[in-house]
């Protein structure tokens, strides 16, 4: 008999770890809270409580052909930065080209997780889930993947800021935010200004009097859009520029990627200006937020030291009165209720993770954590490899290493982090994209031999260490081989320029001198940005 395995969510993560799981011969069972598929990404007009909720115009900020999964592009008419809606389609399109709908229970709830009595011969996993008619079950599986999202439980830092219980205003999270209909006219302070943060104020700015972004520690920022056009990542994120960026001196590097910004909008000069250098944190993408500032709708505004009725003071001597509403755009916990309280560690209720999914004190490790990670890259594609991984290690096809080696693993990979991330608890959850999903795709046996694709295949050889690290250089040989890898990687710039070409412009008719030097000049260009 096949081996059961719990999947608890239907998101992004649980839809791959179905597929995962059916891939290796396991039979998935997956428990969705709500109605439908789609997790994170399907909004809803009220957010409701341990579930993750967006706003309305939310906009990936990872173009298609760099966050799909890897053996089920995106359709090439697709936009390449797809809004929520858009990608709830690829999701279904997904779940039915591979049919993973029977396989969902929709409106259940898992209550609890539990090793049961022969765990440590077993490796098997009580789980109590209750239906939508609040009738309760109790199931027994092999494994467990919880894929059950880490946006779930809003930070509302309230007592960082003295007086704000005289604030006679609105004060809500971000989590609670949906568009900016009842802000019209009035005068809004956004607190924090992570990917979320710059989205709200900007949107703001178009409708209210008066838009403020408070930041205790400023931010990089930069577009979805860079050079000729072309989608942000696809371009900065190849395992050529990769090995660049390894071999410089960071100090270096940071001032080089520094300078870059600055000549596009300087940072100082708008008020961005971090106090970390640029490689020591997240990168803020947004499209529109130096224009705003510039426009005057929107004003940068260091710290919020206190509130006094409506009048904001901030900690650069600043005061805005009148403030009619609050917007805390200050992050997320995590908190998995259901799983037993011997997996965590610390009042905090962190999990120690082996490479962000592996419980090392488990005897048998036959539950997995998938999505619990911040990177600098798309996250689908790292959670699909988690998945491979996890369903393999499940499956008994992969082994894990002693578990004091795991625990001196992620001992390292915290510290390693701690300079940039003070907190523990976020410093475990960093990750670095292209070495991370190497890291994995080498456990699954699926990582790209960049010498054997340049001497066998030089087409995609030079394409996967040159081009994009898009998700289908890891279907290319090893489990899970699928055939259309290599066309799916030489038509990737096909699909990008697709959902473009909706104005037809001649070919002009003659190829002259200047056509020929504008030409070479760009290949020259090129050779040397690759380089």
């Amino acid at each position: 008999m096949a081996k059961r395995v719990a999947v608890i969510g239907a998101g992004s993560s649980g839809l791959t770890s179905i597929k995962c799981c059916l891939d290796e011969g396991l039979e998935p069972v997956c428990f969705e809270s709500s109605d439908d598929i789609g997790g994170l990404w399907k909004f809803k007009e009220q957010p409701e409580a341990d579930r993750c909720s967006i706003y309305r115009s939310v906009i990936v900020n990872t173009s298609k052909e760099m966050m799909c999964y890897s053996d089920f592009p995106m359709p090439d008419h697709f936009p390449n930065y797809v809004n929520n809606s858009t990608l709830l389609q690829y999701f279904r399109l997904y779940a039915g080209h591979f049919n993973l709908l029977k396989h969902i229970h929709f409106q259940t709830t898992v209550r609890s997780v539990r090793q049961r009595p022969d765990f440590s011969n077993s490796g098997q996993w009580e789980v109590v889930t209750v239906d939508r008619d609040g009738r309760e079950e109790t199931h027994v599986f092999d494994g467990v993947l919880v894929c059950a999202g880490h946006y779930t439980q809003p930070i509302k830092p309230l007592s960082d800021f003295p007086g704000i219980d005289t604030f006679p205003g609105t004060i809500i999270h971000s989590w609670e935010y949906k568009d900016s209909d009842p802000y019209l006219g009035k005068r809004v302070v956004v607190i924090g200004i992570g990917n979320s943060g710059g989205d709200i104020a900007v949107e703001l700015s178009r409708a209210c009097e008066k838009t403020f972004l408070s930041t205790r520690k400023g931010a990089w920022v930069i577009g979805r859009v860079v050079d000729r056009g072309l989608p942000l990542d696809m371009v900065m994120m190849t395992r050529a520029r990769d090995l660049f960026y390894w071999l410089l001196p960071r100090a270096l590097l940071n001032l080089i990627l520094e300078r870059i910004l600055n000549q596009r909008y300087d940072h100082k000069l708008y008020g961005l200006q971090p106090v970390h250098r640029i490689l020591d944190q997240h990168i803020v993408i947004n499209d529109d937020l130096p224009g705003r500032i510039l426009l005057g709708d929107l004003a940068m505004k260091s710290n919020v030291q206190k509130f006094q009725g409506s009048t904001v003071f901030f900690d650069d001597g600043t005061v805005e009165e009148k403030i009619d509403a609050v917007i805390l755009c200050t992050g997320y916990d995590y908190k998995f209720p259901f799983l037993p309280t011997s997996l965590s560690s610390g009042s905090d209720g962190d999990l120690k993770l082996y490479r962000r999914i592996f419980p090392p004190s488990l005897e048998r490790p036959t539950l997995a954590i998938l999505g619990l990670f911040q990177n600098n890259g798309p996250i689908m594609p790292a959670v699909e490899l988690q998945a491979r991984w996890a369903s393999r290690v499940i499956a008994g096809l992969n082994h894990l290493p002693p578990a004091e080696k795991m625990v001196k693993s992620i001992e390292k990979d915290v510290q390693a982090n701690l300079k940039s991330y003070p907190s523990p608890k976020l410093a475990a959850l960093q990750v670095d994209h292209i070495p991370y999903i190497d890291s994995i795709a080498k456990e699954v046996g699926v990582r790209p031999n960049i010498a054997w694709l340049l001497l066998k295949d030089p087409a995609v050889g030079l394409r996967v260490f040159f081009g994009p690290c898009s998700p289908y250089q890891f279907r290319l040989n090893g489990p899970g081989h699928w055939s259309g890898a290599r066309q799916a990687i030489l038509t990737q710039w096909d699909r990008v320029a697709k959902p473009m070409k909706t104005r037809s412009i001649p070919e002009p008719s003659s190829f002259g001198l200047i056509s020929w030097l504008g030409l070479s000049g760009g290949a020259a260009l090129i050779f040397i940005v690759l380089m």
